[in-house]
C-alpha cells in the first residue's frame, strides 16, 4: 500500500453583495467570494490537496478561470471530478482536514451541513471530512474583511 499526503490552500477576495458559499453552503452575510466559479474556497483548498497527493497538478490546470464552462459553476461538481482523477490514477481517499481563517460570518453552525456535502461529492463518510475554522484577530487582509482563506490536507492510498 502506498500512501500519500497532499496540501491545498485558497484564497479569494470578499465582495460587498456577493454570495458567499463555503464547503457548498450558502452563508448569510453582507460580502461573499468573489470569484470565476462560486469561489467556495473551502471546496477548492480540498480539491488542491487531492491533485497535489496524487500529482495531478493543481485545480487552475483542470478547471481553468479562462474556461465559460466553469463560471459560475458549484464547486462541489469540480471536487467530485477532481475525485474521479484519482480514482483512475488508482487512488482512494482516506481523508480530509480542512481549516477556514474568516472573520465573519460565523462558520461552526454550518460546519455539519458542509461535512455532509462534502462527504457526499468525495463519496466518504462524514467522519472522514474535518472542518475547522478560525479568525485572523483582526489582522490583515483577513482581518479587514477582504478576504477569506482555506487550507486543507488530505490522505490517499494505492
Amino acid at each position: 500500500m502506498k500512501l500519500k499526503v497532499g496540501f491545498g490552500f485558497d484564497v479569494h477576495q470578499l465582495k460587498d453583495n456577493h454570495p458567499f458559499v463555503l464547503g457548498g453552503v450558502h452563508l448569510e452575510h453582507h460580502k461573499g467570494a468573489f470569484g470565476h466559479s462560486d469561489a467556495d474556497v473551502l471546496v477548492h483548498a480540498i480539491c488542491d490537496a487531492l491533485l497535489g497527493a496524487a500529482n495531478l497538478r493543481d485545480i487552475g490546470h483542470h478547471f481553468k478561470n479562462t474556461d465559460e464552462r466553469w463560471r459560475g459553476i458549484s464547486s462541489l461538481i469540480l471536487l467530485t471530478e477532481c475525485v474521479k482523477m484519482l480514482k483512475e490514477k488508482g487512488y482512494s481517499i482516506n481523508n480530509v482536514d480542512a481549516m477556514l481563517c474568516l472573520e465573519a460570518p460565523k462558520v461552526n453552525p454550518h460546519v455539519s451541513e458542509m461535512k455532509i456535502n462534502i462527504a457526499k461529492a468525495m463519496d466518504l463518510d462524514e467522519d472522514d471530512i474535518s472542518i475547522k475554522a478560525t479568525t485572523n484577530e483582526t489582522m490583515g487582509f483577513i482581518g479587514r474583511e477582504e478576504g477569506v482563506v482555506a487550507y486543507a490536507v488530505c490522505l490517499i492510498q494505492k
